[in-house]
């Protein structure tokens, strides 16, 4: 799609042909966005904010003089709607749009580029026009596996967002299949939702949030509830679900650099043993959320005095150890290693440390670093036979890779000296040819 053959010539008539047909896109009705639709969409859903849209676009200045085309680069563009990384007519604009639609946008200059323009391409002060088609947009995603979703439906003021261990005030609309199976106001200390029956989702999508947002949260099943499902809602197991999240208010918790030693480590103590909770339930990415503060509290501390000194680092060997156990549970050997070299970094000899990177590193299939570790454990304690069992695993592993190893070679000698028969046998055929060709 192009402007050329419908834009006026001059930006007097562009002006009025916007103001006679277009449509005033603005929250306040200033005129800063006036919109004429060329081809209509699909009817239903319009970006929220905070999705990834991808649109192509022509950019004009009034004079129909084009300086941005993503058609001439071939590629589309991405980004996210509300977040102020475009143009305020961007987001004002593609805002109004639906899926497939084509759109033509005459922006006023603080909606565009503003009393400086852009050099080499925009005059100062220079209103311009934008055809968009609006070609896909989804979700936010929150996490890195696309488990939770976030779409905005009342952006949120200020600039604030809870922390770990706020105490926030929200309404919840949950809904599974279509059916609305919670509906409530509910505090609750962010790190402990769950406590409040309230989806581990939920609660990482806190930090995110502002004061007033009102967002929707689709969750994937494991950060909902799980492979157990939540009889009193009446969800079964493996089931994703929707919230309608709306933070009315929060309290931050205090954050590390406002805290006393003593304060950190009377906070340290509690949420150690809310830590234990969640391990013993089961609960594992809850109970890394507290270990993990602990740490962050407490990794850069240090004191004059050596029984405060002793503390600090008990707490931190006790929280990285059981850091690594939470981490082996959820097969993640990698952080299991970073945890357990932390621990060792401390104490070098320390036996679980010793044993849960072995572990780890065993389903890495990094055997022989595994076997040092098991070995090195039964050096401090002979009579640890888990250990002793891990070698003979380590052992066969490291036979079986062998013989994989023989096998595979083997495989390749033998093609290699079949491609080297045939070879050969080119090579005699080519002879006997040529002694037979009377030249």
């Amino acid at each position: 799609m192009t402007t050329d053959q419908e834009l006026p010539p001059d930006g007097q008539s562009t002006t009025a042909l916007f103001t006679a047909k277009g449509i005033d896109v603005t929250p306040n009705k200033d005129q800063g966005v006036i919109k004429i639709v060329k081809r209509l969409g699909h009817a239903g859903d319009r970006p929220m904010i905070g999705d990834k849209v991808t649109v192509h676009y022509t950019g004009r200045l009034l004079n129909r003089k084009k300086f941005d085309c993503t058609h001439d680069r071939k590629e589309p563009f991405s980004f996210n709607v509300g977040k102020g990384q475009v143009l305020k007519a961007w987001d004002v604009g593609v805002s109004s749009m639906e899926r497939g639609e084509v759109a033509v946008f005459l922006c006023k200059p603080e909606y565009a580029y503003g009393v400086a323009g852009n050099p080499d391409k925009i005059p100062p002060n220079s209103a311009v026009v934008f055809e968009i088609e609006l070609l896909d947009f989804h979700a936010e995603s929150l996490t890195n596996d696309g488990g939770i979703l976030r779409r905005i439906k009342v952006k949120g003021e200020g600039f604030s967002n809870p922390n770990e261990g706020a105490k926030v005030h929200v309404h919840l609309e949950g809904s599974c299949g279509g059916r609305l199976f919670d509906c409530r106001d509910v505090s609750f200390v962010v790190g402990e939702a769950e406590d409040k029956g309230v989806p581990f989702g939920v609660d990482r999508a806190m930090d995110q949030m502002q004061k007033g947002e009102c967002c929707l949260l689709y969750l994937q099943s494991k950060y909902a509830f799980g492979s157990e499902g939540k009889a009193e809602f009446k969800i079964g197991p493996n089931k994703d679900v929707e919230y309608e999240v709306t933070l009315k208010d929060f309290q931050r918790a205090k954050e590390c650099w406002e805290m006393d030693l003593n304060e950190k480590l009377q906070l340290a103590a509690e949420v150690k043993i809310k830590g234990n909770q969640y391990f013993k339930a089961g609960r594992h990415f809850q109970a890394v959320i507290q270990y993990q503060r602990i740490v962050s509290w407490l990794e850069m501390e240090c004191s004059a005095k050596p029984e405060e000194q002793k503390r600090i680092q008990d707490f931190l060997l006790k929280s990285h150890l059981n850091l690594a156990l939470c981490y082996l549970r959820m097969k993640e050997p990698s952080h299991v290693v970073e945890n357990c070299n932390k621990v060792i970094e401390l104490d070098e000899h320390n036996e679980k440390a010793l044993y849960r990177r072995g572990k780890a590193r065993l389903l890495r299939n990094e055997f022989s670093l595994a076997m040092t570790d098991f070995q090195q454990v039964l050096q401090k304690n002979t009579s640890n036979r888990a250990a002793r069992a891990q070698i003979a695993i380590c052992q066969n592993k490291i036979k079986e890779h062998h013989e994989q190893d023989k096998r595979i070679y083997a495989n390749m000698f033998q093609k290699f000296a079949e491609q080297d028969a045939k070879v050969r046998q080119l090579i005699h055929d080519s002879k006997y040819y040529l002694f037979l060709v009377d030249f």
